[in-house]
């Protein structure tokens, strides 16, 4: 496993993923579960989700993030 820069936190990390213009937009991110898991940890990623009233879906190998509160429907 990669080391991670000195300067890089979880805190820092999570800022910058919902700093980002798709975010800030209301949009869709998506971040590789591993990642999560080795910056974050799952419960810190679902709490910080939940806390800016978002909501994340788990798919293979990513989470991916819509930026709103919109409601999600299968499509099939």
């Amino acid at each position: 496993m990669a080391k991670l820069p000195e300067h890089l936190t979880p805190e820092l990390w999570l800022s910058q993923v919902f700093a980002s213009n798709e975010a800030m937009r209301g949009g869709i991110v998506k971040r590789q579960v591993r990642d999560v898991e080795r910056l974050v940890g799952r419960a810190v990623f679902a709490r910080e989700v939940k806390r800016r009233g978002f909501q994340a879906v788990e798919n293979g190998r990513h989470f991916v993030i819509f930026c709103n509160d919109n409601p999600i429907r299968m499509v099939r």
